[in-house]
């Protein structure tokens, strides 16, 4: 298994970071679903369904902005434990790339923040039409819609190859949602599964605005930590959903006693049930770990491995879902298998099959490519580019022969230099 840019093995490190990563991110999906699906007490004192969104939304941004304080402590610590050569070499290496965010950018970073928001609010509400499978799979529309973003908006022309990956995807993801409406069962309490298809794929359409926007005004701009990045759109996600989002779904007309949703009935169910508490634990703990990993997947290997990493998900999400259903809850959380999940499987082997060919991860002989294709069509179009320039920023930093010389022999080798360069954590590949 070989890593990086430089082609070095993978270590013990780099292979339990991916597990990690790939673990806490199909535990997201899982926990998320498992949430809508409990019962608990309500603020009147009857049984009711567990189906908050936004209080969901509102757990995820928190959860990211526990980054914030991980990236300063861990910063506090290395300054205070560098001796003052070290200081200095380090100073040296990160002098000609590296600038300070400026102040306005933290403000600047509150707009793709109401992106989020506005997608994963409509993800949450899709995720109650649909089983977590479908939801899994109908988000690789993400991908459709920033290659149309960014041929129509952002001028950057498609490759031919790059268009038949998206046709394949849009065929991928005509038939799973063909199989959520096939699957619909009689016991989804008259739930209307296309509305959950809409929601979703308009949360994609939305997460797409926000990668567009993110590659043509700020990429550029933002020189930051990826995890600095990560904290302060939760941090800004989290205010948003507090002081607007919260106020406009007690004003709303809604289900939940009058309201959209109600965060006085939320508060007395969770109280109300410790199995909803150990969930919401695990939920938060699986975004901060798969936020943090994912971040890490791609520093210490590459982009392509974050790829990979987005890329399994479906996988492991749809598998595991299988496995809770049968073999852990016996039908009280997961997913039955039924007629219309063979459907559903070769809708899977599309998107992944299609998703390849977008990546010239596989190549067509019907079309041409270069030594360029590949790395063109990554990172992922399921991430954020403005995270990913932080990330390729962190990496790509100029560093001296003398001084890269200097800091190998003393205090890096065996490392790579990307473990020093970015002054978030030092991991030890020996």
């Amino acid at each position: 298994m070989r890593g990086g840019s430089n082609g070095k093995r993978c270590s013990l490190t780099d292979v339990t970071v991916f597990i990690v990563g790939l673990v806490s991110g199909t535990g997201c999906s899982l926990t998320s679903k498992m949430l809508l699906s409990c019962k608990s007490i309500g603020k009147t004192g009857e049984l009711e369904a567990f189906e908050f969104p936004l209080f969901q939304s509102w757990i995820m941004f928190v959860a990211m902005t526990c980054a914030l304080p991980v990236h300063f402590v861990y910063d506090w610590y290395q300054r205070r434990a560098l001796s003052e050569e070290r200081a200095s070499l380090t100073r040296a290496i990160n002098a000609p790339g590296k600038a300070r965010m400026p102040a306005w950018t933290y403000l600047v970073l509150a707009v793709p923040s109401c992106f989020d928001l506005v997608a994963t609010v409509l993800c949450m509400f899709g995720l109650m039409y649909i089983s977590v499978s479908v939801y899994q799979l109908l988000r690789g529309a993400c991908i459709v819609f920033v290659a149309l973003m960014k041929h129509y908006m952002l001028k950057d022309r498609q490759r031919g190859f790059q268009w038949m990956g998206v046709a394949l995807l849009a065929l991928a993801i005509s038939m799973v949602g063909l199989t959520s409406v096939l699957g619909a069962s009689a016991d989804a309490e008259g739930k209307n599964p296309l509305v959950g298809i809409v929601l979703i794929l308009g949360g994609a359409l939305v997460q797409s605005l926000q990668y567009a926007f993110e590659e043509k005004m700020m990429t550029g701009e933002v020189s930051a930590p990826p995890l600095l990045v990560i904290g302060m759109e939760g941090l800004w996600g989290t205010l948003l959903c507090t002081c607007v989002l919260y106020p406009l779904a007690w004003v709303l007309p809604g289900h939940d006693h009058g309201h959209v949703e109600d965060p006085f009935n939320t508060y007395a169910m969770v109280t109300s049930s410790r199995t909803i508490q150990y969930i919401l634990v695990w939920y938060f703990l699986f975004i901060f770990l798969y936020n943090s990993f994912g971040v890490l997947v791609t520093y210490l290997l590459n982009s392509v491995w974050h790829a990979i990493l987005d890329n399994f998900r479906p996988i492991t999400v749809w598998g595991a879902d299988l496995f809770i259903f049968y073999a852990i809850s016996h039908g009280t959380f997961g997913e039955e298998w039924n007629s219309s999940s063979y459907l559903e499987l070769a809708g899977l082997g599309i998107l992944l099959f299609g998703t390849a060919v977008y990546n010239a991860s596989i190549r067509l002989p019907c079309f041409t490519y270069d030594s360029g294709s590949a790395m063109m069509a990554t990172p992922m179009m399921a991430r954020s580019p403005l995270i990913a320039s932080a990330l390729d920023h962190a990496r790509a930093q100029g560093v001296p022969d003398e001084l890269r010389d200097k800091v190998f022999t003393q205090y890096v080798a065996p490392q790579p230099p990307a473990a020093t360069q970015y002054g978030f954590i030092s991991v030890n590949t020996s």
